[in-house]
C-alpha cells in the first residue's frame, strides 16, 4: 500500500515541477496525477481542488521569503558591514542547479498577482518588507559609520530593487556576473569606496 505521506509529498514535488513547465493554468490535476501515478480522485484526499493545491505552494514557496530571513540586522558591525551584506544577499539567488524552476514557479505566482488579490496582498507585504528591512540595515550602517545618513532610503530601495531583479534576469537566462553587480551595488553604498 502507498504511504499517504509519500503520496502527499510526491503530489507536492509533481505540482511544483508542472507549474515550473508548464504555469499555473495549464497544469491540472489530471497532470498531477498522472506525474505521480495515481488517480485525479487519490489527489482529493489530500487537496480538495486545484485552488487549494496552488494556494499551499504559494504559501510554502514564499513561507520563509522575508528579510530577517536572509538579514540579521544585529550582526552587523562596523567591521563584517560590507562583507556581511554582500554574503547576506548572495545567499538570496537561487543555485544554478534550482534557479530555473524556482524562479519560474515564482514568477508564475508575479503574473498570478492580477488574478489572485490574496497573491497581489502577500507580496506586496513581502515587497515591503525587504523595502523596509533594508531601510533599518541602512540606519543602522549610517550610525556605525559605514554608510552615509544621506538619501539613506534610496540607497535601500535600490538594494530592494537590484537583489529582487536579479532573478528576473535569471529568469530569462541572461548570463550576467550577479555576484559582482551584486557586489558593485553593494559597494556603491558603502563609504570610502
Amino acid at each position: 500500500m502507498t504511504n499517504p505521506n509519500n503520496t502527499y509529498q510526491d503530489i507536492l514535488e509533481a505540482a511544483y515541477k508542472l507549474v515550473a513547465e508548464l504555469g499555473i493554468d495549464k497544469t491540472s490535476l489530471s497532470m498531477i496525477a498522472s506525474e505521480v501515478g495515481i488517480s485525479k480522485p487519490a489527489i482529493y484526499y489530500h487537496f480538495s481542488s486545484k485552488e487549494v493545491l496552488i494556494d499551499f505552494l504559494f504559501e510554502e514557496t514564499f513561507k520563509n521569503y522575508n528579510f530577517s530571513a536572509y538579514f540579521s540586522i544585529e550582526e552587523y558591525t562596523q567591521q563584517n558591514f560590507e562583507q556581511l551584506l554582500i554574503s547576506n544577499g548572495l545567499q538570496m539567488l537561487p543555485k544554478e542547479d534550482e534557479a530555473f524552476n524556482v524562479l519560474r514557479v515564482l514568477n508564475e505566482f508575479l503574473l498570478a498577482v492580477s488574478r489572485k488579490e490574496k497573491y497581489h496582498q502577500r507580496l506586496i507585504k513581502i515587497q515591503e518588507d525587504f523595502l523596509s528591512g533594508f531601510s533599518d540595515l541602512l540606519t543602522r550602517g549610517a550610525a556605525l559609520g559605514v554608510i552615509s545618513p544621506d538619501n539613506t532610503v534610496a540607497k535601500a530601495h535600490m538594494l530592494s530593487l537590484v537583489i529582487d531583479n536579479i532573478s528576473n534576469f535569471m529568469l530569462m537566462g541572461i548570463k550576467l556576473d550577479y555576484k559582482d553587480i551584486w557586489m558593485t551595488t553593494v559597494k556603491s553604498v558603502i563609504l570610502n569606496n
